[in-house]
């Protein structure tokens, strides 16, 4: 029996649900009883996937395409096309948005709706149900006021809200150029209708929501309605409540900081983009930003309020080398946020980034995430010692499991002593994943002294206390034979609970 229209995509994990497909499906207007979503995962196998969506006999599967998952996606386009070439497939999402000509996945689809989707989508189901097909393959997509926009948020099912991470959105857009960024593309931010956003917002805390994540990329851009937002959070505020937003780092004034210093712990989380805190590369990628005001911004959040402050970095810009991103990342560091994301330098497709590729010798991965290889300031094996900094840190900085060691690991130079470190845990294993935790409490022992000079007892010490909340369970695996010989360790209890370290020694 023909079912209609499918709307799909594949998340990055199960417990992301795509907001994209949501506000597609609620702006469907009379197509909307004989469509539905189905959500699948990069990890799911193409034919798999394939054989879901064909089960229904649908006329029209729209497929929302991201970096993360084109090359699934274009597998899954190819079996869609060879098992069911009479099924129309749509693809829409940034991936394919700019150079689509070049795609393959493009050349396989019928058709392309580049950039906003929720009009055009709903014209094109309506041609080709009545049978028209339209002459172009590639439509732009028209870009409706938000007000006239439906809003998506009734459409998360009660599983959605129970097991799975809640997007919204009080605006689209930014204001801001950041060259690497397709929000560079933006003329502006435009705002959601305030009431009518805290409407729905109200709706999802009335079904049970206590876990909102914010996509907007400029949420204190207008202060009145980021207080406005807070608010309203504020007045609802309960044990299980947790909020995510990306901030401006350099805009924070004193209204602000006053809503988010009555915030508990655990309940705001903030996303927080330095980049670089070069000058001459902030001029080069028309990134505005006071890296005074930013510092003073970030100081305050962390001494002042209990937010989590969630910092990001990006590697490979060009102009930036090895030492000045080793400046900024201990200019950071000396703020003491929560998190130091370090992220490689993409060129996703259609950002103004790709001018400076002559220039400053940028070669880019053919292959998605298209990620920097080189430029005429870090080379190639510079790049993948990077990666490799960039996966231990979040191993052994962010994970928050070496809390006692990490600041005998960084000490007075934390970007030059934990490169050392990096190198010399990957000329060991020679692999940054599958590395279990205890082995990886053996590497940290073993480059401490190795490269770090720290002394033995002193690095033996903290790693017990960070390796005592950890859930092992047995024989400490990093002790030195000396200490084996006097020291009986009992782990107990479940993970991420206190443990008990009993040492026994010549008076016992």
């Amino acid at each position: 029996m023909i079912k209609g229209i499918i709307l799909a995509t594949l998340n990055a994990r199960y417990t992301h649900a795509s907001l994209g497909l949501r506000y597609l499906f609620a702006n469907l207007g009379e197509w909307q009883a004989q469509t539905s979503i189905m959500e699948f995962t990069i990890a799911m196998r193409p034919l798999d996937i394939a054989e879901q969506l064909l089960a229904s006999q649908p006329r029209i599967i729209g497929l929302g395409v991201y970096i993360w998952n084109i090359t699934e996606t274009t597998a899954l386009v190819a079996l869609l096309k060879t098992l069911a070439p009479e099924v129309v497939i749509v693809l829409g999402g940034p991936e394919v948005s700019y150079e689509t000509a070049q795609q393959p996945i493009v050349q396989q689809a019928d058709y392309v709706i580049t950039g906003a989707g929720e009009v055009s989508l709903r014209h094109l189901c309506g041609q080709l149900l009545n049978g028209y097909k339209p002459l172009n393959k590639v439509i732009p997509g028209e870009q409706a006021p938000l007000q006239q926009l439906v809003l998506p948020y009734a459409h998360y099912t009660v599983d959605d809200l129970a097991t799975r991470s809640i997007y919204v959105e009080a605006s689209r857009g930014c204001p801001f150029k950041c060259e690497f960024c397709l929000s560079a593309l933006d003329k502006t931010a435009l705002p959601f209708e305030l009431q009518a956003f805290l409407l729905e917002m109200d709706q999802l805390w009335q079904r049970g929501l206590r876990q909102f994540r914010f996509v907007d990329r400029t949420f204190n851009l207008k202060i009145a309605t980021t207080v406005a937002i807070l608010d309203f959070f504020l007045e609802r505020l309960d044990a299980e409540t947790f909020l995510h937003f990306e901030l401006i780092p350099d805009h924070l004034p004193e209204v602000l900081k006053e809503r988010i210093a009555r915030f508990p712990a655990g309940s705001l989380q903030f996303e927080i983009g330095i980049q670089t805190f070069n000058p001459t590369v902030q001029a080069l990628i028309s990134r505005k930003q006071d890296n005074a005001k930013s510092a003073d911004n970030i100081r305050w959040l962390r001494e002042h309020s209990e937010a989590h402050l969630h910092t990001d970095l990006i590697f490979g810009l060009p102009g930036e080398d090895l030492t000045s991103f080793g400046e900024g990342f201990d200019r950071l560091i000396r703020l003491n946020p929560h998190e130091i994301q370090v992220g490689i330098l993409k060129r996703l497709r259609g950002t103004p980034i790709i001018r400076h590729t002559a220039a400053f010798g940028m070669v880019y991965n053919p292959q998605p995430p298209y990620n920097i290889l080189r430029t005429d300031r870090v080379d190639f094996d510079t790049l993948q010692q990077m990666n490799r900094f960039a996966r231990y840190w979040d191993m052994i900085a962010n994970s928050g499991r070496f809390t006692h060691t990490l600041p005998l690991l960084l000490g007075d130079a934390p970007f030059a002593r934990f490169w050392e470190l990096s190198v010399w845990i990957y000329a060991q294993v020679q692999q940054t994943h599958q590395i279990a935790l205890p082995r990886l409490f053996v590497l940290v022992h073993g480059a401490g002294q190795a490269v770090l000079g720290i002394e033995q007892a002193v690095l033996e010490d903290t790693l017990l206390k960070d390796y005592a909340v950890t859930g092992q369970k047995g024989q400490i695996p990093f002790l030195s034979e000396a200490r084996k010989n006097r020291a009986l360790v009992s782990v107990a209890g479940k993970s991420g609970n206190q443990r008990q370290l009993r040492f026994v020694g010549k008076s016992e």
